[in-house]
Formats: C-alpha cells, sequence, structure tokens
C-alpha cells in the first residue's frame, strides 16, 4: 500500500517496492539513488536526462526530504551514576 510523505508529496512509501525506501511518485526511483547521483557531482540536469520520467521538483522534494531527515535528533539517555 502506497503511502505519500506528510509534508512531501512527491515522495512516497510502499514497502512492495523498492524494500519500502522512500521513492518518487511511486517510480521505482529511490530517494537515496537521486542524492546520490548528486553528491557525486552529476547535476540537475544530467539527472533529469538520465531519468527522463523525473521532474526538477521530484529532486527538490529528494533534497528537502533528507534536510527533513537530517534535522531527527537522537538524544542519548543519561545513565544514572553508579555509587
Amino acid at each position: 500500500m502506497e503511502r505519500r510523505h506528510y509534508k512531501f508529496n512527491r515522495i512516497t512509501l510502499d514497502p512492495d517496492k523498492c524494500f519500502g525506501k522512500p521513492c518518487i511518485r511511486g517510480l521505482r526511483i529511490p530517494v537515496a539513488s537521486i542524492l546520490s547521483s548528486l553528491s557525486s557531482g552529476m547535476s540537475v540536469e544530467e539527472i533529469l536526462r538520465e531519468w527522463p520520467e523525473l521532474e526538477r521538483e521530484d529532486i527538490s522534494q529528494a533534497l528537502g526530504y533528507a534536510a527533513l531527515a537530517m534535522e531527527e535528533r537522537i538524544v542519548p539517555e543519561e545513565r544514572a551514576a553508579t555509587k
């Protein structure tokens, strides 16, 4: 069952596609693949040529999704001092 992210309407999650990884608009293009392409130096235009089914807004939302994921904080539990 495909679900859309609450904040990014082009980011979908479906346990039956790409092992449930966040994808773009139900396509089998994981957000991580777009981010990896960008981090390897590909331009937005090159990515759009590589995957013609993508739109510029898909890439923007992939970046926004990654930024949101990086805002999550894990606060370590303070352990009581043992005496």
